[in-house]
């Protein structure tokens, strides 16, 4: 009884997934930026003064995210980590609400959803390839062998020497950096297949 109580307590105390904290910060974002962009449109002009100084809530989110970084390097228990996470998320969330007052001084600009959608968009790329990162590069691994990147390649150098001589430097500059990629794709299929075929002839031998 004891055993089974201390493993109990032991599987409680550890450390949470980073996937699953990751995904915990993202949600808690994606909520508080929801809410604090609907009351903010709902009651516009509702700002706190004090002393003649306007306090927007992108003050309350870093203070919200202080804590929360606070609690999340200072103690370890999940129960805690948890919770800090969220308080993380939420604060960015605040923050990102008001991006476009932070650079342009215009609560209403588009940059705002353009930050945020970019930051979501990332953060889920980031999320993804932490969750499925073997199945990812295993993927990766086998399409650098496969013949299509080698057809892909010769295609995109092929289209981007046409333009080199261009006498558009803006579509010169794209022309040069597609034809560095298409060299690069080309390479490592090279030294993929080359690779394989290495392996492959070494089990033969064997």
């Amino acid at each position: 009884m004891i055993i089974e109580r201390a493993s109990r307590m032991a599987s409680r105390e550890k450390p949470a997934g980073r996937v699953s904290l990751t995904l915990l910060a993202l949600i808690s974002f994606v909520i508080s930026f929801a809410i604090a962009r609907i009351f903010t449109t709902i009651r516009r002009g509702v700002v706190l003064k004090i002393a003649g100084f306007h306090i927007h809530h992108f003050w309350y989110g870093a203070i919200i995210m202080a804590i929360g970084v606070w609690l999340a390097v200072a103690y370890k228990q999940e129960r805690i980590v948890r919770p800090a996470v969220v308080l993380i998320g939420s604060g960015g969330g605040l923050i990102g609400d008001e991006v476009g007052l932070i650079l342009t001084g215009n609560y209403w600009t588009g940059i705002t959803y353009t930050a945020v959608i970019f930051f979501l968009a990332f953060a889920s790329a980031v999320l993804l390839f932490k969750r499925y990162s073997r199945t990812i590069s295993t993927e990766i691994k086998g399409f650098t062998i496969s013949r299509a990147t080698f057809y892909l390649g010769i295609i995109l150098a092929t289209v981007s020497i046409t333009f080199l001589t261009t006498r558009n430097p803006f579509l010169a500059r794209i022309s040069a950096a597609t034809t560095i990629v298409a060299c690069i794709i080309l390479i490592v299929y090279l030294v993929q297949r080359i690779r394989t075929r290495r392996r492959y002839t070494g089990k033969v031998k064997e």
